[in-house]
């Protein structure tokens, strides 16, 4: 998968960062994504106007979705096709994560740039503007099942032989 960085943070970035609290009462995955990043107008109008593609990537340091259980924080994202590539992400925004079907890729040593181009695939991260390469720490294949339906609910549905999509 190539793409490019659209949006850098660092570390310990919240929920409340990525999904302002503000706007809990929204939560319909067709409405969540207008909120995402709400308090960096800028980056937020991007992704809003449509200038930022969809399948750019986030780049983060350690924590990423830190600090409460915020499903929302996910499907802002989700919304908006984005993949999160960081140095290692909070325990409870990794299974929504999964759950919600978000492309998530670990990758401890990451160093990227927004704009930076990142092709990903075979264990690791190749910074195409850079020239440097990363490992990856890959998901459990059945977590990674779950993210390449779409979520868990899709996932489901492909093992379930009744089941209507």
């Amino acid at each position: 998968m190539k793409t490019k960085v659209a949006f850098k943070v660092g570390d310990d970035v919240s929920t409340d960062i990525v999904y302002p609290g503000r706007f809990m009462a929204t939560v319909l995955p067709t409405e969540t994504p207008a909120f995402a990043f709400a308090d960096n107008a800028d980056f937020n109008r991007k992704l809003k106007s449509g200038e930022i593609p969809r399948g750019s990537a986030i780049v983060a340091g350690k924590n990423f979705g830190c600090g409460s259980s915020r499903e929302q924080a996910v499907s802002c994202l989700k919304g908006y096709d984005l993949a999160v590539v960081a140095r290692d992400i909070s325990r409870i925004f990794l299974q929504s994560a999964i759950n919600l079907g978000l492309n998530i890729i670990i990758c401890p040593e990451i160093e990227a740039a927004e704009g930076d181009e990142l092709e990903i695939a075979g264990g690791k991260v190749l910074n195409l503007t850079s020239g440097k390469s990363f490992a990856t720490n890959p998901l459990p294949k059945a977590r990674q099942a779950i993210i390449d339906a779409g979520g868990l609910i899709p996932y489901t549905r492909k093992l379930l032989p009744t089941a209507k999509a």
